[in-house]
C-alpha cells in the first residue's frame, strides 16, 4: 500500500510554484526601473540625505570644532613653519643667495640686486687674483667697473618708485647692462662665451 499523490495536489503545487516565479520576476523588473529612476548618480543621493544647516547643528559643529581646533593647532603651525622654510629656500636659489640674506633682496627689484652683489663680489676676487701677478688689465677693469655698478644699483632703487610699464621697462635697461658687464667679467676670468 503506497502512498499516492493526487492528480489535483500536483496541478494546484505547480501554479503555486508558477506563480511565485512570476511574482519574483516582477519584483526584479520593478527594483530595476526604480533603482535607474533614482539612483543615477551617486550625487543625487547625497544630495537628498544631506541635512540642512540648523542652530542645534552649528552649536554641534562649534562644540566639536573647540575640542579639535586646540589639538591640531600646533600641527598645523609647524607644517607652515616647514613650507615657509622650503619656500624661502626656494626663492634664495633662484636668486643665488644664502636665505639667511633673502630679505635684504626683497621687492621688486631684488633680483637684480642680488645679481649686483654677485658680481661685485666677483669683482673683488678678479682684483686679489690680479694682485698676485695675474695681468694688469683685470686690475683696471675692476677698477673702471666698480662705479658703473654703484650707478646701476641706484636706477634699480630709483625704478622701484616708477609705475609698473615703466619699471618693467627700466629693469630690462638695467639687466642688459649688467649682462654686457657679466660677459665682460667672464672673459677677464679667461671663460670664453
Amino acid at each position: 500500500m503506497g502512498l499516492r499523490r493526487r492528480s489535483g495536489d500536483d496541478a494546484s503545487s505547480a501554479d503555486a510554484t508558477a506563480a511565485a516565479a512570476a511574482t519574483k520576476k516582477k519584483a526584479g523588473r520593478a527594483a530595476r526601473k526604480a533603482a535607474a529612476a533614482t539612483g543615477s548618480t551617486g550625487a543625487d543621493l547625497a544630495r537628498h540625505t544631506r541635512q540642512p544647516l540648523t542652530a542645534s547643528r552649528a552649536k554641534r559643529l562649534i562644540g566639536v570644532s573647540k575640542v579639535v581646533a586646540p589639538l591640531l593647532a600646533p600641527y598645523a603651525l609647524a607644517a607652515a613653519g616647514v613650507l615657509r622654510a622650503r619656500w624661502d629656500a626656494y626663492r634664495a636659489a633662484r636668486l643665488g643667495v644664502d636665505p639667511s640674506q633673502l630679505s635684504a633682496y626683497a621687492g621688486p627689484g631684488g633680483a637684480l640686486h642680488a645679481r649686483l652683489s654677485r658680481v661685485a663680489e666677483a669683482l673683488n676676487e678678479l682684483e686679489s687674483r690680479a694682485g698676485a701677478g695675474a695681468a694688469d688689465a683685470a686690475r683696471t677693469f675692476a677698477v673702471e667697473t666698480r662705479p658703473r655698478l654703484v650707478d646701476l644699483a641706484v636706477a634699480v632703487r630709483a625704478a622701484e618708485q616708477m609705475p609698473t610699464a615703466r619699471r618693467r621697462t627700466a629693469y630690462r635697461a638695467i639687466g642688459g647692462e649688467l649682462g654686457r658687464i657679466e660677459t665682460d667679467l667672464l672673459t677677464h676670468l679667461g671663460i670664453s662665451t
